[in-house]
């Protein structure tokens, strides 16, 4: 089982604050530092500030900041961004690593940072429709061996010399997330590297897995799980780290990776017989570096 540290700058960090998580995570020998691509707070119970630092302008320098870990998004919406600047944006930042970059993407969801900085939120299926293109065109461009070219109902390429390419042979891992039940698993079967199921059961995501197998149909993909991570010696120090992001306890303890770690070792061995190898650990309180400190010495070590 790998584990890789997963953040949420939105809810208030700087550019130095991700990094000394990047650091400490590839020191302890974590798999990789992946972080949201949000542009406004979500989830409350503190002010926000400084703000939301762009993803890739984080990962460009965390590419030059580090030398081994892996570095990614969980998910950069398909709305933020044009498909080919995109290719082109990750393209460098994979060169820039040494190819160690890879790409989540989705369809977009939070209405409110759209409004916020003037970014077209369409509804629901035309998002979705953007998002396929996407796939489509930023594969398309690194995969091409020739001028790329693309028509689609949102998105027309021509003539695209379809560079940079990147390091990593036929592009960066593409992750596709999420529970929907027919889009989701379409696309993942036809796009995706690695399909991952965020913050939800250990029954919902064993059905999620199930139907992405399905669509894939024989092709092999990495299954991937996000939960929350709340992990202390004691009683003390596990209700410290929940206050701290202003949660309770006992939700926690039901709903993401809470306890001694004991208890975390078990609860990810419940992922593992569901078939995920790999497990993206929300830290949301990046300056408790100890924290890291204590998963890469008493879980990771069991796993």
């Amino acid at each position: 089982m790998e584990l890789r540290i997963f953040t949420e700058p939105q809810e208030g960090a700087t550019y130095g604050d991700l990094l000394a998580v990047a650091r400490q995570a590839e020191r302890l020998g974590f798999g990789a530092f992946f972080r949201s691509d949000h542009y406004q707070q979500i989830a409350g119970g503190g002010t926000g500030a400084p703000g939301s630092t762009d993803a890739w302008l984080t990962l460009a320098a965390l590419a030059r900041e580090t030398s081994t870990i892996r570095l990614g998004t969980l998910v950069t919406s398909a709305t933020f961004r044009l498909p080919g600047p995109l290719a082109i944006s990750v393209a460098q930042v994979d060169e820039m690593s040494g190819g160690r970059v890879e790409l989540g993407l989705g369809a977009g969801w939070y209405q409110a940072e759209h409004e916020s900085y003037g970014i077209p939120f369409p509804p629901t299926g035309e998002r979705f429709a953007r998002l396929e293109e996407q796939l489509a065109v930023i594969t398309g461009l690194w995969r091409a061996e020739g001028a790329f070219d693309y028509a689609g109902e949102y998105y027309t390429i021509t003539g695209s010399p379809a560079l940079p390419k990147p390091v990593q042979a036929g592009g960066p891992p593409v992750i596709i997330g999420g529970t929907g039940p027919k889009r989701t698993p379409r696309l993942a079967a036809a796009y995706a590297a690695e399909y991952n199921v965020p913050f939800s059961s250990v029954a919902d995501t064993g059905a999620a897995f199930d139907r992405v197998r399905a669509a894939a149909g024989g092709r092999e993909l990495v299954y991937s799980a996000a939960q929350v991570v709340c992990c202390g010696r004691d009683e003390s120090e596990i209700a410290r780290r929940a206050e701290a992001i202003h949660r309770d306890v006992a939700e926690l303890r039901e709903n993401g990776f809470t306890g001694s770690p004991a208890e975390v070792v078990d609860r990810i061995g419940r992922f593992a017989e569901l078939g995920a190898t790999r497990l993206y650990l929300q830290v949301l309180d990046l300056a408790d570096l100890d924290h890291l400190e204590l998963i890469a010495s008493e879980v990771m070590p069991q796993l």
